[in-house]
């Protein structure tokens, strides 16, 4: 990052020199940080967004040109050609691996799939009724209960421990939950399948009798995980980032990122979107729908079209697509009115000049839902299987900055606005 230029700000007729730092991708930055010390300020940005929290060479996103880069390498060409497990080595490490490496880290991966044994009876605590994301936000966090060997975040090698723990037992973690919400037996994990194919084996399974996975569905649950592997400085990686910051151990650390990611303003878009198709009820119910859409006084909003970073096209979502293609001409979806509603939801919105004009495009949440949706999964799953693939993230980002020499707690500042000092009033004279 280049400082030749500043930038002058004046207050009260006093002039103060900020230095401009110039990333590699992306608009350049404007260096506060001494700015309170100096002229005894500080900046207004309620959820910082047009403030940089940190530096980073994980994740780059370009939200007017639908630009998404992982250590350079474009989304779309991970998700056709690449798989999870070396997209997690990608983030980890910052390279694509040889064979021998990813032979390694698969390996490694794997062979730490199960879960402590005493854990299961963990979950035997929750109510059966309980939301498999707050079974997970208690799991995950109860880990540091289990793993002692993981919990020194100065120790590198504990360090990495913690991270291929937390990649390899997730699945798990998620599965049990699944089952646990429904009343079946927990299925263990198999190390002759693949990171997604044992996922799916683990939620559908049961004990009377053998399950196949069916490589098609294996493949697009290993693209939403790759889809949804990291998205740099959301709202979830922001709080992992400031849990970190103070020091707090992995496990807590990505337990406040799945807590976060529960919002529905978060994680739980595509739950919403299939509410939203729900609601609708049937194709012949879509244009009064559509109508209402465009409506501002009915107060009805179009789910899994548009998003807050993508101002034009959600790159993610060609891929979806393209995937969701593919799974609903395997299982079909002539006895699922919901599907139905989906694809002729889609089918006119692309066509519509109201939306094709403000540019509101089906995104990752709309067609990962329908996906979700056709595999067999409840919409209770989608944020547990979003926090599932997202932990790499996490993960990536958490070691980036313990690893930054100007670490710090963060401690985000406010605009008072309560009373001034006063003095106490004793309760006679109230």
């Amino acid at each position: 990052m280049a400082e030749n230029r500043t930038a002058t700000l004046t207050i009260d007729g006093k002039e103060y020199a900020l230095p401009i730092l110039s990333p590699t991708e992306g608009p350049d930055c404007i260096d506060i940080r001494k700015l309170y010390g100096q002229a005894d300020v500080f900046t207004y940005d309620p959820g910082f967004t047009s403030t940089a929290a940190c530096d980073s060479t994980i994740t780059f996103i370009d939200g007017d040109k639908g630009i998404l880069t992982h250590r350079g390498y474009p989304i779309e060409q991970l998700a056709e050609r690449s798989h999870y497990l070396e997209v997690c080595y990608l983030l980890l490490y910052g390279e694509l691996p040889s064979a021998a490496e990813l032979e390694k880290f698969e390996t490694t991966v794997t062979r730490h799939t199960m879960i402590h044994e005493q854990m299961h009876n963990f979950f035997r605590g929750f109510r059966r009724d309980a939301h498999p994301m707050a079974t997970m936000v208690g799991v995950v966090g109860a880990m540091s209960a289990f793993y002692h060997d993981s919990l020194d975040i100065n120790d590198p090698r504990q360090r990495e421990i913690a991270a291929y723990r937390l990649i390899a037992k997730m699945p798990t973690i998620a599965a049990m939950a699944y089952k646990y919400s429904i009343g079946q037996p927990f299925v263990y994990p198999r190390n002759d399948l693949d990171y997604a194919a044992n996922f799916l084996h683990m939620c559908f399974a049961v004990p009377a009798e053998p399950y196949d996975v069916n490589p098609v569905l294996a493949r697009a649950m290993d693209r939403i995980f790759t889809l949804h592997a990291d998205h740099e400085q959301n709202a979830s990686t922001s709080t992992v980032r400031l849990a970190s910051s103070s020091g707090a151990n992995p496990f807590a650390c990505i337990a406040a990122g799945i807590a976060c990611l529960w919002g529905p303003a978060h994680g739980g878009a595509n739950q919403a979107t299939l509410e939203m198709l729900r609601q609708i009820g049937t194709p012949e119910n879509i244009p009064d729908f559509i109508a209402k859409v465009k409506d501002k006084s009915s107060n009805v909003r179009l789910m899994g079209f548009g998003h807050r970073v993508y101002k034009n096209f959600d790159p993610r979502a060609k891929v979806m697509k393209q995937t969701a293609d593919e799974v609903l001409e395997l299982l079909g979806v002539h006895d699922n009115p919901l599907l139905q509603v989906a694809q002729e939801l889609e089918r006119i919105a692309l066509q519509d000049d109201y939306f094709i004009q403000r540019k509101l495009y089906p995104n990752v949440d709309f067609y990962s839902g329908i996906i979700l949706e056709a595999m067999g999964f409840p919409t209770a799953m989608f944020t547990p299987i979003f926090a599932l693939a997202r932990t790499v993230g996490w993960i990536s980002q958490w070691k980036e900055q313990l690893a930054d020499p100007q670490l710090k707690i963060g401690r985000p500042r406010q605009l008072y606005l309560g009373e001034s000092l006063r003095d106490y009033i004793e309760i006679e004279n109230r």
